[in-house]
């Protein structure tokens, strides 16, 4: 087992790293990459899932995860320190674990069984001078309190003294080509400053630079921070996109404007919603903490109210543009073009175009979808039929197309050739033709 590391936290990287078997708990979006990295830096390492089938599939060399390619497994699988399992016995051998499970929202409150589960697992294989590092977004105080209380409650291992405990919030962004796990800096708080200076050396395998905090709950606290920031925004921005429209301004001319300031502005776009596993998610963590005290965080609370409206609000203005040309919704042929949450992925979870399509639905529309890298669109249980190109055969009997989701591979120019409505809720369409309307 690896030995309890100083109470100094070192800032640069160990000469010569301890040699280290880590266990990565949960192989999605988060945990996959963390166990790929870990393998190719050197560590040993077992990635593990309760999904049976996933296991299966990574064994064969095909990555489920559509933002990690076939390639990349392979390379970390010919390292000869990768496995897969779905057997928690397999855990027993590690001396780290990650844990990187989803954290999602029950009924708008925060669900943590998937954390409480992996915890538990570990408990059950750890020993004294182990690693554990929760990754899993969660609100503050859960590494301290609930993950610290479970691994003694089970293993009677004291955080801190008999064992090092650290949350380094996981920062992936699907689909960003310029930034990954290497060179997106790596957050660490732990319980002690010994429990710290673990989880820094270990971090410092798979990341350029390891930013140490004082604690978990300020590493907590930051990813939740990030994301709330974006969400404020987006909402700030989704309800000017409204008021614009009224007051007949260009508000992505304006925003381009407002940009061209090298200081004191950041740039962000309207759309139909907000999507994925952490800007509709992670803000209602800090705000769920935050009522348990008695209190509101009002500033989320009325961005989420407003996120929330804009499947309806593209639903209505869908309804105005038809009407325009004297074509009622109920029984109008729409496409939703690009479905996933972000470009550049096919990652649907959360994603705006569910709300939009069950309204469309409701309403009575013929509704269809295309999206090159979504394989199907299925709302609550219908699976809905798709388009397979942008082709002015297949757009023929279309009465208006929505952009949904501006990947980069779409065939824009025929959008806007063969649909005769476009509803471009991304701005990425500006100028291109009277048929094209914006939010």
């Amino acid at each position: 087992m690896t030995a309890v590391v100083g109470t100094a936290v070192q800032v640069g990287k160990s000469a010569v790293p301890a040699p280290v078997r880590a266990a990565v708990l949960g192989l999605g979006y988060v945990g996959l990459p963390v166990a790929l990295a870990a393998a190719e830096a050197g560590v040993d390492v077992v990635g593990f899932d309760v999904d049976a089938g996933r296991v299966a599939v990574l064994e064969m060399g095909r990555s489920p995860v559509d933002t990690v390619t076939d390639e990349s497994l392979g390379r970390a699988h010919a390292t000869g320190l990768l496995s897969f399992t779905s057997d928690p016995d397999d855990l027993a051998a590690a001396t780290t674990y990650v844990i990187c499970v989803p954290t999602p929202l029950l009924d708008k409150l925060p669900d943590l069984s998937m954390v409480t589960s992996a915890v538990e697992f570990v408990a059950r294989s750890l020993s004294p001078g182990d690693l554990v590092s929760l990754e899993s977004t969660t609100y503050p105080g859960t590494t301290e309190g609930l993950v610290a209380d479970l691994i003694e409650q089970i293993s009677s291992l004291v955080a801190g003294r008999d064992y090092h405990l650290v949350f380094s919030p996981e920062r992936i962004d699907p689909g960003n080509p310029e930034f990954g796990l290497r060179n997106t800096p790596k957050i660490v708080g732990g319980v002690t400053r010994e429990c710290t200076a673990a989880g820094t050396a270990f971090y410092r395998r798979l990341v350029d630079r390891v930013v140490p905090v004082s604690s978990p709950r300020e590493a907590e606290t930051a990813k939740l921070l990030e994301n709330t920031f974006r969400h404020v925004n987006i909402a700030l921005v989704n309800e000017m996109a409204v008021l614009c429209r009224e007051l007949g301004i260009d508000l992505h001319e304006a925003i381009d404007a407002a940009a061209t300031k090298p200081f004191g502005f950041m740039p962000f776009y309207p759309g139909p919603g907000v999507g994925g596993h952490c800007i509709p998610i992670d803000p209602a963590y800090f705000s769920w903490r935050v009522r348990q005290l008695g209190s509101s965080f009002r500033f989320v609370e009325l961005a989420t109210e407003i996120n929330d409206r804009m499947p309806s609000y593209v639903t209505s203005r869908i309804a105005e543009m038809l009407n325009a040309v004297r074509k009622p919704l109920n029984g109008a042929s729409i496409v939703l073009v690009g479905v996933a949450y972000k470009r550049g992925i096919g990652d649907l979870r959360q994603s705006p175009a569910f709300s939009v399509a069950r309204r469309l639905i409701r309403s009575g529309a013929e509704l269809s979808w295309h999206d090159p890298y979504v394989s199907e669109f299925v709302v609550d249980g219908l699976p809905l039929p798709e388009v397979k190109s942008l082709g002015r055969d297949t757009l023929s009997g279309v009465d208006l197309a929505v952009l949904h989701t501006d990947h980069s591979c779409l065939d824009l120019d025929g959008l806007v050739r063969n649909a005769p409505l476009v509803l471009d809720t991304r701005g990425a369409l500006n100028g291109r033709s009277p048929s094209v309307e914006g939010l």
